[in-house]
Formats: C-alpha cells, sequence, structure tokens
C-alpha cells in the first residue's frame, strides 16, 4: 500500500490516518466540525473539496494552493476546520462519476455564502448551460439580468468557488475562445473536451 505521493505506507502512517478519522468522527459529532475538507484526483490534478453542514462551500485546483485556500475558509467560515472525508464522499462520487462521463450535472446541495449580489446571480446561471454547450460572457450577462456586465461575468467566473460543480468552464469569449480559467487555460481545454466527447 503506497500514499498519495507514492510511498510505502507504514504501520505509523496507517495508525494516524485512523486517528485522524476517530477525531474528525468525534468532532462532527460533538459539533465542532463546521468545515470539512478532502483532496481527489482528476484529470484535472488533486482538487480540494470542501463542506459545510450546509453543503459543498468550495472547490479548489492544485494552483490556487490548498494550504492557503483552507486558510482563507478559515478566516471566512469557521476556524473549526478538519479533514473529514466521509462528508465529502456524495460530492467525491459524483465528480468521479463526471470525469468518466456518467454524470451530466450535479446533485449535491451547495453552500454559496462566499458568492453574493451579481456574483451569485451569474452561478446560479451556469448549471443552466448544457453540458458539451458554451455560452459567451456577453449571454451570461444577460441572462444574469445585467446585458452590460460582461467583465464582471468574468469576475464571478474567475471567483467561482465552486468550479467543475458549477461549471464556470463553459463560458467563453464571444470569437469562441476558451478565456481565462481558475484551474488554468490547460484544465479549462480539458473539461471542455470531456464534455464535447461524452454528448
Amino acid at each position: 500500500m503506497t500514499d498519495p505521493g507514492g510511498r510505502p505506507r507504514t504501520v505509523r502512517d496507517d495508525s494516524l490516518e485512523r486517528l485522524r478519522g476517530r477525531l474528525a468522527v468525534a468532532a462532527e459529532r460533538e459539533g465542532l466540525l463546521d468545515v470539512a475538507y478532502r483532496t481527489v484526483d482528476s484529470p484535472v490534478g488533486s482538487l480540494l473539496l470542501a463542506a459545510t453542514e450546509r453543503g459543498l462551500v468550495r472547490v479548489a485546483f492544485p494552483g490556487q494552493d490548498h494550504d492557503a485556500v483552507l486558510a482563507a475558509l478559515a478566516e471566512q467560515v469557521s476556524p473549526r476546520v478538519l479533514a473529514a472525508p466521509a462528508r465529502l464522499d456524495a460530492v467525491s462520487a459524483q465528480l468521479d462519476e463526471y470525469f468518466t462521463g456518467r454524470r451530466h450535472e450535479f446533485d449535491v446541495p451547495l453552500d454559496l455564502r462566499l458568492s453574493q449580489g451579481f456574483r451569485r446571480a451569474v452561478l446560479s446561471h451556469l448549471p443552466r448551460i448544457a453540458y458539451g454547450g458554451t455560452q459567451s460572457y456577453a449571454q451570461v450577462a444577460t441572462a444574469a439580468g445585467s446585458p452590460r456586465a460582461v467583465r464582471a461575468v468574468g469576475t464571478a467566473c474567475a471567483t467561482n468557488p465552486l468550479p467543475v460543480v458549477i461549471p464556470c468552464h463553459r463560458v467563453v469569449r464571444s470569437d469562441g475562445s476558451s478565456g481565462g480559467y481558475a484551474g488554468g487555460p490547460e484544465a479549462k481545454r480539458t473539461l471542455l473536451t470531456l464534455e464535447a466527447g461524452q454528448r
């Protein structure tokens, strides 16, 4: 058996893992766990998933510095942040189905507290963009109720706390080019190619 870095696991590693698991269960039972997190492997790199009792609150790409994301969650949501993978089992399973082409939309509770106002209006629209399809920033601005707010749509997509699950990768420039993406241009191309091949 190996660890995520490919190194052989030791008895000490397994003992620590069991201890962490027991601590997470106890923390949740005692109401001391506000933000649970885990990482999952994916075709776009290791994704950090974080959830509150309300639902999934954050998905972060490797390039977004997982430690910094957890520190921000400790400030923005609660300092009671703990690795507790079980709370994220359903999300992890749905992501696996998505990346293997067996799922076209997500059905998990979401905690959207990290987005407000127009940004949240944009995020609410994004799941309506068909799997394998795209819309321009201008089209999304119109759909979100502010046709002139094209740049604000770009900002909403760039700051989307739940990429992949809320599909900001489906928003492209008017000329059809991909535009920016929090996970980087290669991740956006990977997601769009995956969806195009599964339609």
